[in-house]
């Protein structure tokens, strides 16, 4: 198939460019401040318009802070060491999700803690309401052409630019169907089914974790790290702890309900 160029910039006025990665990212904001204020209602969480305007902008900060250090110290240690200033030029790229989810965990237990609100009831709604974005920031990385997937024969291998002129694995595309769309239908459909607190937070992490593990196979290793222990990519190896603790979590909350 052929790789459909789109220029990652919508329109420039002057020195100022609106990229279309920057959209992905206002829309999935956006997504997760309704999404929110929804689940909120729905679950019984007591936030108002106001406090959920105060949590979405903790878990930024927490997202772009922790994505950014996750990077950091996850993928490209040797070079922030030796070009620390380099650390605050986010505008060239390089974010880490297992980062940001950090950040995002360390910025809301500070709100949870300032707002007394329950930790798995509202946890439950922030990854839940995040997997739209998730899969928004995929369309961004497979629009940049970067992140692109290893070599293939299938019929819908594309040629990405800067990649060589062999076809690959769309993989972008993968991790958007299933981090984004797949992963939000079943945490919402948890949620309509009003599970116990916590059930969606761990779920989330379980399917993230192995999404994310799955889809590695067919997406190609970091250049300067390439593949690691065992063969396993640093994507993989950051998995395999969340899949851990989603598994243990939903058989914690199995044994409580048996308690009960």
């Amino acid at each position: 198939m052929t790789y459909p160029d789109i220029d990652p910039v919508i329109f420039e006025i002057g020195p100022l460019a609106v990229r279309w990665y920057g959209l992905m990212y206002l829309l999935g904001f956006a997504c997760a401040y309704f999404l929110i204020l929804h689940l909120s209602r729905r679950r019984g969480l007591s936030l108002s318009k106001d406090g959920v305007s105060d949590l979405l902008f903790y878990c930024v900060v927490g997202v772009i802070l922790g994505g950014r250090l996750g990077y950091v110290l996850f993928y490209n240690l040797a070079f922030y060491l030796e070009h620390p200033l380099e650390i605050f030029s986010v505008w060239e790229g390089g974010m880490s999700f297992h980062g940001g989810l950090l950040g995002v965990v360390v910025a809301a237990l500070f709100f949870i803690r300032r707002r007394d609100l329950p930790f798995l009831l509202t946890a439950d709604i922030l990854v839940t309401s995040a997997a739209p974005g998730l899969g928004f920031g995929r369309m961004g990385n497979f629009i940049n052409a970067e992140l692109w997937g290893r070599v293939t024969d299938v019929p819908w291998g594309m040629v990405f630019p800067g990649a060589g002129a062999l076809p690959r694995h769309p993989s972008q595309l993968y991790e958007a169907i299933l981090e984004g769309a797949v992963l939000f239908a079943i945490l919402y459909g948890l949620h309509r089914k009003k599970v116990s607190a916590g059930l969606p937070l761990f779920a989330f992490l379980m399917l993230y974790g192995g999404f994310r593990f799955l889809v590695e196979f067919f997406r190609e290793p970091d250049m300067h790290l390439g593949f690691l222990w065992g063969g396993a990519t640093m994507g993989q190896l950051l998995s395999v702890p969340m899949m851990l603790v989603g598994l243990g979590g939903i058989l914690w909350l199995l044994q409580q309900q048996r308690k009960m």
